[in-house]
């Protein structure tokens, strides 16, 4: 008998703590069950007489000492059982919610026409009239609209392209929604614990991290981040990055500001291939006001479900078919190559296939894992599944990158004219207006009372390098259309419009100033 242990009975000669952790162990169903009870008995005596508090106590200890639990037994267990809980605690992901967000809308003096924008570029005296003609072409099936809005560098006569007007138009955009979206959200600038800004192709000293800081008195530890070269998937890479740094940083909120400069990035030479971006790129920028605090849930409009980003710059032709370069006159630009549909298609269709299984339902994920089965397996040449996506998500943000770009995810991702009306009016009003325009579209949808509370928004950007990045949002609660400081409130009632695939630019609408007109003088 001297070796057998009998838990809770009499004593033993082996009653070291690892022995005590073993019994725990063993009974550990049972001993968290007396935990529980031992940590409600202070609250049913509370509500009985004493004599009745002496019989629950003492009946518990008997029914306990009964079982073969002992006094060191439940001791472990209460500490075991803390540990485990403060471990899933600790372990959970904290939840990251959109409090507010806002986007910017330039003064009616930086509007353009489409018959003023090939005025003034024509006026500036640095294309050939082939050009000129190939970037009428170009705005004409662009699917942009008449109120687009450029810098003051551009359109006025001559052209003011330099450091100091690429600065004011950051400013103008940076400030404006910084200020909207604290504003709207009632934090003070001192209140955020993490700064995130993209701008692609400016990147100033100090960093337009440090100008915000600096101009709004944020605090001395707030963790900021300048990023560039990203491409128009900036935005979402931001948000990604945003919500690692909330993990880390408890209690706290994260301001993240898209946008991307044009005045030094406007293209003066004769290279097709870099005259395309003229014809697409206009001001733009948005800031997102995000937060992990439990308190501010209740007044959240998202919840940040997934972030899924794709990468494919380590295959050559994915690399080179956006760049920015000179071309043989020394005029800079970004380059845009023949292949980029295919390599967006590419990037797209790895971008889902993760994302698929984390939204889908599973009937939709058993017939995209038969295909890949049938042609892997079995070499059956079936072509893949292409699942539904409306399945998953009620609003889908997609990058108003070019007419083209929406058409083909139209195509692709089976989706309605109702599914991509957000993202066409978005390159009609404002267009291209890089990482920011996925903040436009969402603002349209909140603006047309289309949010309804637990709707699933997905958000696809792409951009150079190639990247192919996806942000998945539930509506915590129903948004009210028409709000104030939303950019498309000013003009719900002629929304949406039809956008023809070919709109003629009438030049004669458009006269300079000193009552001068331009007119294209080749045609082809």
């Amino acid at each position: 008998m001297g070796g057998r242990e009998v838990l809770g009975g009499a004593p033993t000669t082996n009653t070291t703590p690892q022995v005590l952790c073993r019994r725990a162990i063993g009974h550990l169903p049972l001993l968290l069950a007396g935990a529980a009870l031992l940590a409600a008995a202070p609250r049913l005596s509370a509500a009985l007489p004493a004599p009745a508090n002496r019989l629950v106590a003492n009946g518990l200890l008997r029914e306990l000492a009964a079982m073969g639990v002992s006094a060191p037994a439940v001791a472990v267990a209460c500490w075991a059982a803390a540990v485990a809980a403060w471990a899933y605690a600790v372990s959970r992901p904290r939840p990251v919610y959109l409090v507010d967000l806002s986007g910017y809308v330039a003064g009616e003096a930086h509007e353009a026409s489409r018959a003023k924008t090939i005025a003034h570029f024509g006026r500036c005296g640095r294309f050939s009239d082939e050009s000129m003609a190939f970037q009428k072409r170009m705005l004409e099936r662009s699917g942009l609209g008449e109120r687009t809005h450029f810098p003051a560098s551009l359109i006025s006569v001559p052209v003011d392209m330099c450091l100091r007007t690429a600065r004011e138009e950051s400013h103008a955009v940076i400030f404006g929604v910084v200020e909207d979206v604290l504003r709207r959200a009632a934090v003070a600038a001192a209140d955020v614990g993490v700064l995130i800004f993209n701008s692609s192709l400016l990147s100033t000293t100090p960093s337009f991290t440090s100008l915000i800081a600096n101009r709004y008195g944020m605090r001395d530890d707030v963790v900021s981040h300048n990023l560039s070269g990203m491409g128009c998937s900036a935005g979402i890479i931001a948000i990604d990055l945003a919500k690692r740094l909330l993990q880390v940083h408890p209690d706290t909120y994260a301001l993240v500001v898209s946008t991307e400069n044009i005045t030094l990035n406007a293209y003066m030479g004769n290279n097709r291939p870099m005259l395309v971006t003229n014809t697409l790129f206009r001001v733009g920028g948005a800031a997102i006001l995000l937060s992990n605090r439990a308190a501010d849930r209740s007044r959240a409009k998202y919840q940040l479900i997934h972030t899924v980003r794709t990468h494919r710059g380590a295959h050559d032709q994915s690399f080179g078919c956006v760049t920015q370069e000179e071309d043989d006159a020394g005029c800079v630009g970004v380059s845009l190559s023949k292949e980029l549909m295919l390599v967006a298609g590419e990037a797209l269709r790895t971008n889902i296939t993760t994302l698929g299984p984390l939204v889908l339902p599973m009937s939709e994920q058993l017939r995209f894992l038969a295909t890949v089965v049938l042609n892997r397996v079995f070499r059956a040449n079936v072509r893949a599944y292409l699942p539904d996506f409306k399945l998953a998500f009620d609003h889908f943000c997609i990058h108003a990158g070019g007419r083209g770009v929406l058409d083909e995810l139209e195509r692709s991702l089976k989706l309605s004219a109702w599914h991509m009306e957000p993202s066409r009016m978005t390159l009609c009003r404002f267009g291209n207006t890089s990482s920011s325009s996925l903040w436009y579209e969402l603002a349209y949808s909140e603006a047309k009372g289309r949010i309804r509370k637990g709707d699933r928004v997905w958000q696809i950007a792409f951009g150079s390098g190639f990247k192919c990045n996806s942000a998945v949002w539930k509506a915590l609660r129903t948004v009210d259309g028409g709000e104030e400081g939303n950019p498309w409130t000013p003009e719900l009632d002629v929304l949406p419009i039809h956008v023809p695939k070919v709109s003629p630019v009438d030049e004669t609408t458009y006269t300079f100033p000193d009552g001068a007109t331009y007119k294209v003088s080749v045609a082809g």
